[in-house]
């Protein structure tokens, strides 16, 4: 288990998994940030900071990660991956599902997998409203990815009276169970889920099975939806998600492969 010291930080880890390290601090501007500049430095695989209060988090496209200390699982993990440089993706589904297993393990409900990187609820007066978001960030050595940081905001126990920016928008896992949700405890089964898609994803054998639960996970599939990228912004229809794990979305009759891009469901009727 993951054992704090004088209220500030951990220092073991989760037996029988990679994450050999856990370090808990009260404050800082962001975890993604920090575990990059550790990965710089040569620390090792495995290595996770989660943080009460993180002062400058942010998400895709550069957005503000905003949540009250203590509110949400603010956690970052440093991987070394050896996966190919076109599948890096699959580490932020491999997240997602994993907080996914590790919501309904330890609170009782199941989320959504937003593909691919956040969760929402997926039922009741609050469908659609999205409780975490997932980042991940590359340390790139002489052109070739030396680690990934993937880092992850999922709201546990926010007040019911959400800040009006966010008052439409997003939910907290409390607000399902009508309960408080043990940060620790879903840190624990967060990591040793991540750790098991992880090696999941690591193999072709046993890709296929991870590639399953992500589509029974998904809240995507099946909706209509409009897709940012870089290069170009259009809408479909989310059909499915391929052997590769790349979101299959159809666009006026042609099946196009997602792999990088802002998904926006619509809304429902």
């Amino acid at each position: 288990m993951v054992a704090r010291v004088n209220g500030s930080f951990a220092t073991s880890g989760v037996p029988g998994t990679r994450f050999a390290e856990v370090r808990w601090v009260a404050e800082t501007g962001s975890t993604n940030r920090d575990l990059l500049a550790a990965a710089a430095e040569g620390a090792p695989e495995g290595l996770v900071l989660v943080a009460d209060y993180q002062s400058a988090g942010r998400g895709r496209l550069d957005r503000a990660w905003i949540a009250p200390a203590g509110a949400s699982l603010l956690v970052s993990a440093l991987l070394r991956p050896s996966v190919a440089p076109e599948d890096l993706f699959l580490l932020t589904l491999a997240c997602g599902l994993a907080a996914v297993d590790a919501v309904e393990e330890v609170a009782g409900v199941k989320p959504g997998l937003k593909w691919p990187n956040d969760l929402v609820v997926t039922e009741g007066l609050l469908i659609d409203r999205k409780l975490a978001g997932i980042l991940a960030e590359s340390h790139v050595v002489d052109g070739r990815v030396d680690a990934v940081v993937v880092g992850m905001g999922l709201n546990l126990d926010w007040p019911d009276d959400l800040p009006a920016e966010l008052a439409a928008t997003a939910a907290s896992v409390n607000h399902l169970t009508g309960r408080p949700v043990d940060r620790e405890e879903v840190l624990v089964a967060w990591l040793r889920h991540y750790d098991r898609h992880l090696d999941a994803i690591a193999s072709a054998g046993t890709r296929e099975d991870f590639l399953a639960e992500v589509r029974s996970a998904s809240s995507t599939i099946g909706r209509d939806v409009r897709v940012e990228n870089p290069t170009e912004t259009f809408e479909g229809r989310a059909v499915g998600i391929a052997d590769d794990g790349r979101l299959l979305v159809d666009r006026a009759g042609e099946v196009v492969a997602v792999t990088v891009g802002d998904i926006v469901h619509a809304k429902l009727i």
